[in-house]
């Protein structure tokens, strides 16, 4: 099996917390310094090598494909996997499967949230994208970041040795940004609402998942105020 050097932009989010400024905008592409936040995404992913990407959506999903359209003016090829109602992440996932892989053949892909700013730079997971991709069983290597005010208590353990666990003394947030084995998803019923929780808790309780520590630029672009505050910064 290979890295495919394929990713996915998670998009079909409702942006509860982001209305009014959701009822008339899709989420992803609220701007920030001029541009929608999921265009940051796309240009941080082609410049490390990825060229083929593929976009959920659901709430006004139409209007990401209208704005973004084939991506040709990124250097990359957007495809977009439409759900009737959000599916939420290993949903998205599973729906996706048929453009995520090529011929139907098992793949490492990399994942991202819509809306999530960061420096983080995506080549830095092509060595660990490999090791998934050399591996028997299916498995993910999730970014982890500093935990944030609004959530001080973190999600997993970082162990020295880079795996994960659920327990340990210092914990850090996952910050949106992992890579996956697509065969873990081929159990969803494509069309079938269905978190991720439970895949990263199977993971981490085999083994199987690894991760690494990045204390560079993030945030999670959630509210309005943030949201004022970080276009007001790339402006200046």
């Amino acid at each position: 099996m290979t890295h495919a050097r394929t990713a996915m932009i998670f998009a079909a989010g409702r942006g509860e917390r982001m209305r009014p400024l959701t009822d008339t905008c899709p989420k992803p592409m609220l701007e920030a310094g001029g541009k929608p936040l999921i265009v940051w995404q796309i240009e941080r992913l082609a410049a490390a090598g990825y060229r083929r990407i593929v976009i959920n959506h659901a709430w006004l999903g139409d209007r990401i494909e209208a704005a973004l359209g084939d991506g040709e003016r990124y250097g990359v090829r957007l495809l977009y996997s439409a759900e009737r109602d959000a599916l939420e992440t290993a949903g998205g996932i599973a729906q996706a499967l048929p453009l995520l892989e090529r011929a139907g053949a098992p793949c490492v892909f990399l994942a991202v949230a819509g809306d999530v700013f960061s420096d983080f730079d995506f080549a830095r997971l092509d060595e660990p994208a490999a090791a998934l991709a050399a591996r028997d069983e299916p498995g993910m290597h999730l970014v982890m970041v500093p935990n944030p005010a609004f959530h001080p208590r973190g999600d997993f353990a970082l162990g020295a040795d880079g795996v994960l666990s659920a327990d340990g003394a210092v914990r850090y947030t996952f910050g949106s940004i992992g890579l996956y084995d697509t065969r873990m998803f081929r159990d969803i019923e494509p069309g079938t609402k269905c978190a991720l929780t439970p895949y990263y808790k199977a993971a981490i309780a085999a083994r199987r998942a690894t991760g690494e520590l990045f204390e560079g630029r993030w945030e999670n672009v959630g509210t309005v105020a943030q949201l004022a505050a970080l276009d007001a910064e790339l402006r200046r």
